[in-house]
């Protein structure tokens, strides 16, 4: 029993004892119960402070250019509700008549689909026989019957949704805009209502503000940068859907490894339906492999030369954990928060047990 409780001791002396630790583990799990039990009521509050985070990097660049504060926060909202407006009425209504063109021609692509599955035991006898397509075809039309009764039991709660929406519309703006221009008064608030004595706090708060502003801020323009590109390209080659195919393609890097493998499967099946195995359907394929390739190996160095190099297996579990606790946003901001957690590992103060050992056996040595 005794030698449990040093073992425990021991490792509370080592990691825990530290007044700094106790400080950031408090504020830490503070807000980790805020988010989790708040997050829904604060979501206009949480997306305001997203957008003023971005923006506040335009803002500091215009008073770099000697541009007053004042100034440069009206100059950066004004482009940005520019952003918005061009968004609300003309991206969203041409995404949503392409999204519902796709959906009237699921149908065709449905039988298109069945017939190359019914060719599939003439062609390959060896390998597939007819109870073993028919048993993919009962289930693909299961899944298809069960998506679209789904999209029809999330329209009533869309509808009175509705005016939630128009609500975020109008206030998100609006806090954005009060998070930015008194970003110094905010600020300074907050540091008054934390302890004195908060060193590792804030050493952890710059080493995590340096590594998510440049990924933020980096991801942002990838979006931004791939969506533009695969739309060009998309259009060039006149591929059905380009605009809500090219948006897929762009989200898609918020979520690493992961989101370049989905947005692949919706371009290759809407340009096989529209070329079959043809020429076209492989520039197409050629086309998007090269935007790709130049989005791992040329845009993201370039873009995220800051951020620390995670193990692909750490992203992958923030994604999946933080994913699963706040969605959307989770996804979102899941390499962020890996850097939170591993700026805090980091910084965690934690004694030299093995220099205890060393000082334990010299005095032993002096006392033999």
């Amino acid at each position: 029993m005794s030698k449990r409780m040093n073992i425990v001791h021991e490792w509370y002396d080592r990691f825990v004892s530290d007044p700094q630790v106790v400080i950031l583990g408090v504020l830490l799990l503070a807000g980790f119960v805020v988010m989790l039990t708040l997050g829904k009521m604060l979501a206009p509050v949480l997306a305001g402070v997203v957008i003023a985070y971005l923006l506040d990097g335009l803002v500091e660049k215009c008073r770099r250019l000697g541009a007053p504060r004042m100034s440069a926060v009206v100059l950066v909202f004004i482009l940005f509700m520019t952003v918005f407006v061009f968004t609300l009425l003309w991206l969203l209504p041409r995404l949503s008549f392409q999204l519902t063109q796709l959906v009237q021609e699921l149908p065709r692509m449905v039988v298109k689909g069945h017939e190359l599955l019914l060719q599939l035991p003439e062609k390959y006898p060896h390998l597939f026989t007819e109870e073993q397509v028919g048993d993919i075809v009962v289930e693909i039309r299961a899944d298809i019957t069960e998506w679209g009764q789904h999209v029809l039991s999330l329209s009533l709660p869309a509808v009175f949704g509705l005016m939630s929406i128009m609500v975020y519309l109008i206030l998100v703006p609006v806090l954005a805009f009060f998070f930015l221009k008194d970003k110094d008064r905010i600020l300074e608030w907050f540091s008054t209502s934390l302890p004195v004595q908060r060193r590792l706090v804030d050493e952890v708060a710059v080493d995590v503000n340096r590594q998510v502003s440049n990924y933020v801020r980096g991801k942002v323009w990838e979006i931004f940068i791939v969506g533009v590109a695969a739309f060009t390209t998309f259009t060039l080659m006149d591929l059905h859907y380009a605009l809500l195919l090219a948006t897929i393609v762009g989200l898609s890097v918020i979520i690493p490894y992961i989101g370049a493998a989905a947005a692949t499967l919706p371009v290759a099946l809407i340009a096989w339906f529209q070329w079959g195995w043809s020429a076209e359907f492989g520039w197409l394929v050629f086309a998007y492999g090269v935007l790709q390739a130049l989005d791992g190996y040329l845009l993201v160095p370039l873009l995220f030369s800051e951020v620390v190099d995670l193990h692909p297996v750490a992203i992958i579990i923030a994604i999946l954990v933080f994913g699963g606790l706040w969605g959307f946003w989770g996804v979102f901001f899941a390499i962020p928060l890996a850097t939170l957690v591993n700026a805090v590992l980091n910084a965690w103060p934690k004694k030299d047990q093995e220099g205890d050992d060393h000082q334990d056996s010299g005095e032993g040595a002096v006392t033999n």
